[in-house]
């Protein structure tokens, strides 16, 4: 069936797709089971250290497998959809994305599980800058941060949704039922995709293999670099060996974009401050937020002794805080300055980390949520301004790229973050336990409170200390990235990328 193209006019800037709002729920639907996949995993450690006698190595693999395949590739996916088509990129990572979960449920060993884990990794670089990039192309430019408020919804959302319903599926099923889960929201994407959404591609062009080897090489050497900080220590030959080669590829990588003829990535993006800034703000947006989790899921579990779902259940004001105002957000930004926005929003994401600092044993779930409520707003009002601003400085060309430019930056503060925040709440933790506390057990609260329940008074008092110093590292980048913000970003806004046409894209049902 072939319905009436959606060509690039006047009138087709004002009104967008005729189905955007339908695509938006597909791309969505396509951003959720990343997000979903990505917080669930954390949950199913302990039964895949018993039921596959995984060791804490193998774990880690597991983990890092995905991250380094999905950070790798993002780059150079990009650059494909833009080449051979948005959507045929994103169909193309559903499939891998969901035969690879499917084939994680049927893993005897922790091998292939890694396995797969990197194959996943594959299959979420190839589709996520795919829905962002769709996303601009369907939507009208007065409807664009609206869009962008319910896609960085979906992602806040996706956080809590993944510890709880993965906390209801390992109460009752085993391990490989969290990935059972991506199985049937791939497949409901992919038949979305099929059914909805119209092909979007640049002009084309030539494909620049060496400029993909050498994004592939500097990407995965620099993350994997990151991941390692917590294991191996920052001055380890392992993280400055990855931190040389991955410098040294993307040095490489930036000298043969200026000189291509055809670039991958076109690299004058970074003079527009409108980019350049809004991208060093969103990795500092990404670092506040990345390694949050890492420590409240354990205060929640150990400190408070809840359980894994009703931790997730925990975090779902937190949720309900962030999706309120990142519609508010998206209705102010008609009204108020991005740069305006994303400085107010870093600085009560650094407020909630100055409340999240007081938090202890004593003061429990209280004083713990209010923080992060005060976080969703914070991050509600930031989040769609920025995203928006960085794909808006993006020439449609190039969207493809530009959307995994934007998954690049917050994948780098998200890891960045991880790496830091969970380094400096572990060397607190071994710091403040008392000295009767054997060595082995002062790695890790769990560890600790293995010794008996003799310890369980030091183990949380010297927990809630670790954390308020991570909390504080939070807070110091959240105000870095709002003092970047206000001095980077233009006061004004050009007008030219808001007044921007949609460009023609096929709109072929197969």
């Amino acid at each position: 069936m072939t319905s009436t193209p959606f060509e690039s006019s006047s009138d087709s800037s004002a009104t967008g797709h005729p189905r955007r709002w339908w695509i938006l729920l597909i791309l969505c639907l396509s951003l959720m089971v990343l997000v979903v996949d990505n917080t669930v995993l954390n949950l199913a450690i302990p039964s895949l250290m018993r039921d596959l006698d995984a060791t804490p190595a193998d774990i880690q693999w597991v983990i890092d497998a995905y991250i380094l395949a999905f950070a790798g590739l993002l780059l150079t996916a990009g650059s494909l959809s833009d080449r051979f088509g948005r959507r045929k990129m994103l169909l193309l990572g559903l499939v891998i994305f969901g035969v690879a979960s499917l084939l994680a449920t049927l893993a005897q060993n922790p091998g292939q599980l890694i396995a797969c884990r990197g194959l996943m990794g594959v299959g979420g670089a190839l589709l996520m800058p795919s829905t962002l990039s769709l996303l601009f192309t369907v939507f009208p430019p007065q409807e664009q941060r609206k869009a962008m408020a319910g896609w960085s919804m979906v992602a806040m959302v996706g956080v809590v949704a993944g510890p709880t319903v993965g906390g209801v599926l390992l109460n009752h099923f085993w391990w490989g039922s969290i990935f059972w889960l991506n199985v049937p929201i791939a497949v409901l994407a992919i038949i979305g995709t099929l059914a909805l959404i119209p092909e979007s591609k640049g002009p084309a062009r030539d494909v620049d293999p060496a400029g993909a080897v050498l994004s592939i090489i500097g990407m995965a050497a620099v993350v994997w670099a990151i991941i390692s900080i917590p294991a191996d220590g920052f001055g380890s030959a392992k993280v400055l060996g990855g931190l040389a080669v991955g410098v040294a590829a993307l040095t490489g990588f930036a000298l043969w974009e200026m000189r291509s003829e055809h670039p991958m990535v076109p690299l004058a993006l970074f003079r527009d401050r409108n980019f350049s800034g809004t991208s060093f703000s969103i990795v500092l947006l990404s670092f506040t937020a990345g390694g949050l989790l890492l420590a409240l899921t354990q205060y929640l579990q150990f400190v408070l002794g809840y359980t894994p779902l009703k931790a997730g259940l925990a975090l779902i004001p937190y949720a309900v805080a962030a999706t309120v105002f990142n519609a508010l957000g998206a209705t102010l930004g008609k009204k108020m300055a991005d740069r305006t926005l994303i400085v107010l929003g870093l600085v009560i994401i650094a407020g909630s980390f100055g409340i999240l600092t007081q938090v202890s044993d004593p003061t429990g779930y209280g004083l713990l949520i209010i923080g992060l409520m005060v976080m969703g707003v914070g991050g509600g009002l930031a989040g769609p301004a920025a995203y928006t601003l960085l794909m808006q400085a993006v020439p449609p060309d190039h969207r493809g790229v530009g959307s995994a430019m934007n998954d690049t930056v917050q994948q780098t503060g998200a890891a960045l973050s991880v790496a830091v925040l969970g380094s400096v709440l572990a060397a607190a933790y071994s710091s403040s336990l008392p000295d009767s506390v054997p060595e082995p057990a002062r790695t890790s609260i769990a560890d600790t409170l293995a010794l008996g329940p003799d310890f369980v008074a030091a183990a949380r008092t010297a927990f809630t200390d670790a954390m308020s110093i991570s909390m504080t590292v939070g807070l110091i980048g959240a105000l870095a990235g709002a003092l970047v913000a206000l001095v980077v970003l233009p006061r004004r806004q050009a007008k030219q990328a808001t007044q921007e046409a949609v460009p023609a894209v096929d709109d072929t049902v197969h």
